[in-house]
């Protein structure tokens, strides 16, 4: 029904345990290394603050008008009332829910910050620790988290896939990745065939997530990191796809978050010209690795988490795919929704019709992270905004009229159309 509450699902989201309570999860062998890990955070925390990352004024305030809630990085009955007051039915649980003062960093720097380049031992040692605690926090309420277990996929081989059938059974349900894998082999390598394989086989969609980044190359230029750091991430989708990962592994579902969509049309149109043999590729040689044009491994296995999805975004999701958007509150980080997400969402979704919003705010997600609907529906009933919270119309055939130009055309190069359509007509 159109006045139904809306099942709302964040898909990225983020929890983890102040930093020197992560002891206990860690083997005793590494407790060394982590008190010197320890003893650098004054040191990291100055290093953000001279990049410009962090302000001070900004962390002052924020963790004093937020202190409470900020406690449902790792509290869970905290994290539920935080979740119940923005309407968010379910989760994806990403590392580090401290995004200002690094509070909460995962063992090592495993978390946001996880990178090819990290020593095997230590990254393998620091996202265990992290998984076991995660793998504890979702196991209270399971229907409403869906963890997502760290992966330093670089290392060895047999140890990376032992590491995802552990979180699987563990009670995880996805896998984050490095966004860089600096000087390790890169993602089209098929010495990473066994990890695709058993992600797939697991059914564990592989996400990357924005955070890492080459900060050494940047001096104190702080709009150099601003301007690369959503790049990195989205990098790995490229390599993917165009070395028949996605045509090797069919079943292997690939994410990006906290990212934004919106480079995603014009990067998908390029593809797109390629392989369909547009004249600036006529020279090149076939791609022999796939089967079918980009856009169809994209609908197929790839989907963005689209965390505060903003309106330029919306109106060009005929381009992206609405199937393939999902939103996410990026609680408790500052950068997100929350605690404001009520009017987040009337700000956004106001125009966009019902079912597509439906889709894009949880049900998508659902198909992709495996959440129980039905489950869900009695919270999403207690909780959960209707259209009409968000300034929907009742009159959905105007809606739907409205934007109807817009989806018509969608991805132009495919219905022969020389621009994109987007907005209401």
């Amino acid at each position: 029904m159109t006045d139904d509450p809306y099942l709302i699902i964040s898909s990225d989201c983020h929890a983890g345990l102040p930093t020197e309570e992560y002891r206990p999860y860690l083997d005793p062998r590494f407790h060394r290394e982590f008190d010197d890990f320890l003893a650098g955070r004054d040191r990291r925390r100055e290093e953000m603050t001279r990049l410009g990352v962090r302000n001070e004024a900004f962390a002052d305030k924020w963790f004093h008008d937020n202190e409470e809630g900020l406690k449902g990085g790792w509290d869970a009955a905290q994290r539920l009332k935080e979740l119940d007051g923005d309407g968010v039915a379910a989760e994806v649980v990403f590392p580090d829910a401290d995004a200002v003062d690094s509070r909460t960093a995962a063992p090592f720097g495993v978390g946001l910050g996880l990178s090819g380049d990290q020593d095997p031992d230590l990254g393998m040692a620091g996202a265990q620790a992290h998984n076991r605690w995660l793998a504890e926090f979702v196991s209270q309420n399971p229907e409403r988290h869906c963890g997502v277990a760290l992966l330093p996929v670089t290392g060895e081989v047999d140890r990376v896939v032992a590491e995802i059938h552990r979180a699987k059974e563990s009670g995880l349900g996805a896998l984050m990745i490095p966004s860089m894998w600096v000087d390790k082999a890169p993602y089209h390598d098929r010495r990473y065939d066994p990890v695709w394989a058993a992600a797939a086989e697991t059914g564990m969609p592989v996400v990357t997530h924005s955070g890492a980044a080459p900060r050494h190359e940047y001096g104190d230029h702080l709009g150099i990191y601003v301007s690369e750091v959503t790049w990195w991430p989205s990098r790995p989708l490229w390599f993917l796809l165009w070395s028949g990962a996605f045509e090797r592994h069919p079943g292997l579902r690939f994410g990006v978050a906290e990212s934004g969509c919106w480079w995603l049309p014009n990067l998908l149109w390029f593809m797109d010209r390629l392989y369909l043999g547009a004249h600036g590729g006529k020279k090149l040689s076939p791609f022999a690795e796939l089967k079918r044009p980009p856009h169809e491994y994209l609908d197929r296995q790839v989907f963005i988490c689209a965390t505060n999805t903003k309106r330029r975004e919306l109106a060009q999701r005929y381009e992206i795919g609405v199937d393939n958007i999902l939103w996410g509150s990026d609680f408790p980080h500052p950068e997100g929704t929350w605690p404001n997400t009520a009017n987040w969402l009337r700000n956004t979704f106001h125009d966009i019709p019902v079912a597509e919003t439906r889709r894009m705010l949880g049900l998508a997600a659902a198909e992709v992270f495996g959440f129980d609907t039905a489950k869900l529906a009695p919270i999403a009933e207690r909780i959960g905004p209707t259209p009409e919270d968000l300034g929907q119309s009742a009159d959905q055939t105007a809606v739907e009229a409205s934007w109807a130009r817009s989806r018509e055309v969608g991805r132009h190069w495919l219905t022969d159309h020389d621009f994109p359509v987007l907005g209401v007509q």
